[in-house]
Order: structure tokens, then sequence, then C-alpha cells
């Protein structure tokens, strides 16, 4: 074995170490040792750097501003110096280095030199420079959003951080608010239903807490929130607290809520024109039946009286043919419901309808009810069936007569509004635009929420049997709508009823007079040949009958194509074309529009016990048509025909 000193043992162990640059200085700073591992490390070898000024190490900057003669001078003060900074190696790249300085002395105290010691620790440096840019751009991009609330808790729930979206929505600058606990965000009532307690409890239990409801801003206003609480755990798993993200999400509350009300809306009209199409249909068949029934009644009615039939007969067909009556006026308010019946609207001036409407309502519905009708200045003109109106108001009247019991006050108003955009949304059935408003008012009961969402259904009725047919509002509602408007019922029990049905504004000319047709002159002993088509075969034959005993000359059709056939020959002349407007195949209004071609001049009467818009397009009977509405009597067709053919 080799005999080495106790130095040369120690060389040996340095020279052994590669991760740190382990070398003496001079008291000077030049460079006295060197080892294997500050050749690695900077690059140079023992003999190209023993001997130079070990300043060489620094960089250009360091090296102006005197560092490395400061870090010789607090070694040789305090024993030793510690740094890191950039080093530079032989070839002039750099490294980040953490460096031990430390003082060597004799026995005595005086100054030998120094040891120093440096290691590479770049990648650290890297690494830390790393997170610190991350969190730094993290910060950034929380400090960014403004949409969002984003703060932390600590584990008692008092805020730490506070983000500008923050002080965005809840209205507190970082330094109002960071040390207050979180809490205060909360309205009283939950803060009393310990509300924020359960969800930092639940946050703690679970990771996680999700919720909405209001929260409160600094100013005290209230803003609808979406809210998650995520828990903040160390390495060892020990909560340190909370990160909390709030949104406010007021706008699509209202929107949804806006929604969900439209939606509702719509369900019910599509209810009740589901259930106006079925009413439609039932009413054309029944007053088919109707018409039979009445019509051969009046006709027993008529032989009756001539035979002198016992007065018990006489008073059963009266009330037989009072029970058909009963049962038209039924079908022609389902009718108006399914918003089938003909109307013939025209400009009206609604000051003086109301004038005229109030005398006619107060002695329909007594001392006990006070009726009060108010117009407005320069109200606008609306267009509707007069008779229509008149009867709608009426239902309207009755109704709350019925609602005020021990008598009130009924209030009839209107006043000239203009739908907006946002009104129009809330009432998708209401186009924006400019309407007149006819508002109906009683101080009675009132409706509970349960009646009113059933109050235009037809034969809905609170009233006890035989009290009311639960016709009345659904009318009212098929009129309004058929007119091109729409209506609208608030109620609260114990607050009274406001019903408002809105008219589209009339910009056409002025109310017209009615102005009276000539009529011609009869001539002689003329027997007059009517067409009558029809594809009920038991009404066909009545009306014929019926027309035959009026001295007409008739011929009959079971379809339109059956009466085409007959238009098409020369003879017999034909003076009146009386139809059904809903048949199978061709309806009746393409049949007269067929006729008129066929035969210029040939005068024209549409019976109806449903048009189905065959002969009514927007409201309104089409133009030129003259029309019946089944069931009709004996003497009103008797009368509507002699009318037509007399007419120039």
């Amino acid at each position: 074995m080799v005999d080495i000193t106790e130095g040369q043992r120690l060389q040996l162990l340095i020279d052994a170490i590669v991760d740190y640059a382990i070398y003496l200085l001079e008291p000077d700073g030049t460079v006295a040792s060197w080892n294997s591992g500050a050749t690695r490390l900077k690059g140079y070898a023992a003999d190209e750097i023993i001997g130079r000024p070990f300043s060489i190490f620094y960089t250009s900057e360091d090296q102006a501003a005197g560092l490395p003669q400061k870090a010789l001078t607090i070694a040789t003060e305090q024993g030793r110096f510690t740094t890191e900074g950039w080093r530079v190696r032989k070839d002039g790249s750099r490294f980040w280095a953490t460096v031990v300085i430390e003082a060597v002395k004799n026995r005595d105290g005086s100054l030998v030199g120094f040891a120093k010691v440096t290691r590479d620790v770049t990648e650290r440096q890297e690494a830390t420079q790393a997170l610190l840019h991350s969190e730094q751009r993290y910060r950034r991009l929380i400090e960014a959003v403004v949409d969002y609330a984003i703060f932390q808790l600590d584990a008692a729930g008092v805020v730490v951080t506070w983000n500008a979206g923050a002080e965005r929505i809840k209205g507190y600058a970082p330094e109002e608010i960071i040390g207050q606990h979180f809490s205060r965000f909360y309205t009283e009532e939950d803060r009393a239903n310990r509300v924020p307690h359960r969800a930092l409890e639940e946050a703690r239990q679970h990771g996680r807490f999700e919720a909405e409801g209001w929260r409160v801003r600094k100013d005290g206003s209230k803003f609808w929130a979406s809210v998650v609480i995520d828990r903040i755990v160390d390495e060892s798993g020990a909560l340190v607290g909370f990160a909390k993200v709030t949104r406010d999400i007021s706008e699509r509350r209202n929107a949804q809520q806006a929604l969900a009300k439209i939606q509702d809306q719509l369900l019910a009209s599509q209810k009740l024109e589901a259930v106006g199409q079925l009413s439609g249909g039932v009413a054309h068949d029944f007053n088919n039946l109707l018409m039979i029934v009445i019509g051969n009644l009046e006709t027993m009615e008529r032989h009756g009286r001539q035979l002198a039939t016992n007065v018990n007969f006489q008073r059963a067909l009266s009330h037989a043919k009072r029970g058909a009556q009963r049962a038209a006026s039924l079908t022609s308010r389902l009718l108006a419901f399914s918003r089938r019946q003909a109307l013939a609207p025209k400009p009206i001036e609604l000051n003086n309808f109301l004038n005229g409407l109030q005398d006619f309502l107060q002695r329909t519905l007594g001392e006990r009810v006070e009726v009060q009708t108010v117009g407005s200045a320069g109200l606008w003109q609306i267009e509707a069936d007069a008779n229509h109106l008149e009867s709608a108001m009426l239902n309207l009247a009755i109704n709350a007569r019925d609602a005020m019991p021990d008598g009130g006050k009924l209030t009839i108003e209107a006043v000239n509004v203009s739908a907006d955009h946002e009104y129009c949304l809330r009432n998708p059935e209401l186009r924006p635009g400019q309407y007149v408003v006819i508002s109906v008012t009683d101080t009675g009961l009132g409706m509970s929420p349960d009646i009113l969402s059933h109050a235009f259904e037809p034969f809905f009725t609170t009233k006890e049997i035989g009290q009311g047919t639960g016709l009345g509002l659904s009318q009212v509602y098929g009129f309004a709508k058929q007119s091109g408007g729409h209506i609208k019922i608030y109620s609260e029990l114990g607050y009274g009823t406001n019903v408002k049905m809105y008219f589209p504004r009339y910009r056409g000319p002025a109310v017209e007079q009615d102005i009276d047709q000539p009529v011609a002159e009869a001539e002689g002993n003329k027997v007059e040949t009517i067409l009558v088509v029809e594809d009920d075969e038991d009404l066909r034959t009545y009306i014929s009958e019926l027309l035959r005993e009026l001295n007409y000359h008739v011929l009959a059709a079971a379809s339109a194509q059956a009466a085409l056939t007959v238009l098409l020959q020369e003879q017999p002349h034909i003076d009146l074309l009386l139809t059904d407007v809903v048949m199978p195949g061709m309806n009746g209004r393409e049949l007269g529009k067929r006729a008129a071609e066929m035969r210029p001049g040939l005068k024209i009467l549409y019976m109806t016990g449903y048009s189905h818009n065959a002969v009514i397009h927007h409201g309104r009977l089409d133009q030129g048509v003259d029309l019946l509405e089944k069931p009709v009597s004996q003497a009103k067709l008797a009368l509507r025909v002699r009318q037509i053919l007399d007419r120039r």
C-alpha cells in the first residue's frame, strides 16, 4: 500500500466530487487550486485557470458592479458569503449557480485565502422560473376575468383574494372585502338559515358545493347567482381553504322564466285551438240536423194552426222549437269560440259605441251595478263586427254582474296602446303594432289562479248546473281572435277581474253610411228557378220542398260536380244558386266561382254551419258574398232568397 499524506488524501477526495466546483482562492481572489468538478462545471483545465482572478466566472454586468470584490469582502468580514446568480463558463455560456465562499484563516486569525464551492442549479432555477411564470399567467388570467367573481376563502370562510370580476359583480374593492367573511354576500334570510355555513360544510366534506340563489351586492341590490365552492387541501390532505366562483345569471334566469311563461301561453293557445277545431266540426253537422228539426217543427206549427190542433199539441210544439233554437244558439257560440262565425266587420268609432252601450248595459244589469264607460280623446278607430262586439261586451258585463252578488261597479274603458317587441315576446299571439284596448273591470269576487287558467275553455263554468253554459268567455275569446286581436284576463280573489280586448288600429277610410240597393220590380207571375246544392240528403229534401211551397221551380244536386253538370246545359235558365259551403270534394265557394264564370249574372246564396275559411278570410266575410248561417228559419230563408232575386 502506497503511503500518502493527509493533504494528498484530501485532494483525492475533492477531485472525486464532480457535481461541485471546489477550489481555493488567494486573498486577492486569484484561483489557487482546481478540482475535477470545477473543470466539468466551468470548462477550464487546472493549468488554464490557476493564477487567474475568479472574477472571470462573473458576467460582465456583475464585474462592472464590483460583485466579485464585494463577495470577498463579506466573506472576510463575516466568515462566509452565500448567493445565487448567473456565472460564465469558458465557452461563454451561462449557468445559474449557488455559491458559497468561506474565509480560510490561520490560528492567529490572519487571512490565508478563501474556499469556494459552486454548484450548477440551472434546472432548479428554470423550474422555479417556470412555476413563477405559470403563477403569474394564472394570476393575470384570473385578474382578466370580469364575468366571474373568482376568489379564495380561508378555512373559516374569510376572503383572502379578490379578482376584478368579483369587484365588478359584487361592488367591493379588494381592500374593502379581503379579511371579511363571505357570508355578507348572502341575504338576511339565508344567513338566518345558516346557508353559508352549510355551503362550506358540504364543500369541506364532499370537495365541492354548487347552487343557485339570490346574492347581495355592496349597494344592497340582489342578483341571481350560480355558485361553485371547491375545497383546497395541501400535500398532506389538510384543509387550506376554498376556491369560490360566482357568476351573475340574472339575465339567463329572467330569459328562462319568460320562455317558460311563453311556452305555457302557447300550450294553452294550442289547447284552445284544438278544442276550437273540434267544436267547429261538431257544429257543422249539428247545424244541419238542427235546420232539419227546426224547419220541420215550423212546418208542423204552420199546418197545426190551419188544422186548429189542440192547445197541448201547440204548447209541446212551441217547447220543442224553443229547445231547438237554444241548441242553435249553443252551436253559434261554439262557432264563435272556434273563430268560424261569419263576421261583417266595419269601421267603428268606439267613443260613440261606448256612449250608446252604457244605457243598454245599465238597464240590463240593474240598479245594483253601477256602469261607467270611459272613452279617450283621439281614440283610434277599429274594424269589427258591431253586433258581435256588442254581444261580447254583454257577455263580459253579465259575467261581471254575477261576480258582484251584492252589487258593485263595472267600468268599461277604451284607450290607445302601442305593443312593442318586448311586450309581444311575453304575449306571442300578438304582433307588434298599434291597438285599441277595451278594458272591462269589475269590483267582484275575483278568480283563483286555477279557475283563471280555464276561463276561456268552452263549457267551463263555476256556476251551478242550469245557471250558465260556460260559453260566454270562450265566445268573447273567439271573437277577439277572429277580429285579429287578442284578449287577456287578470283576476285575483277579493280584488275583482279585468278583461282587456286588443283590436288592431283601423287605418282605412272613415265610416261609410249604408246605402240601400234598389229593388227590381216583380216580373208578372214568372216562376223562378233555384238550383239547391247540399250534400246532406235530408236537408236537401227539406230545403227543396220548402222552396217549392214558396212557388219556386227547384233543381237539386248532391254535390258540386252534379251542380256543374246542370249548369253546363243551356236549359233550364237558373235564377239563383243556393249552395252549402262545406261539401266533400269541391266546396261551395269554388262551385260559386265556376258557376259565375259559366253563367255570368247568376245570383248565388251560400249556406253554412261551419265556414272553414271557404268564404271567411282574416276574420271577415269575403267581398260580394251573401251568406246564410245554419240553422235558418223558414221565414228568414224565404226573405233572403226573395231579397237576392229582387236585387238588381
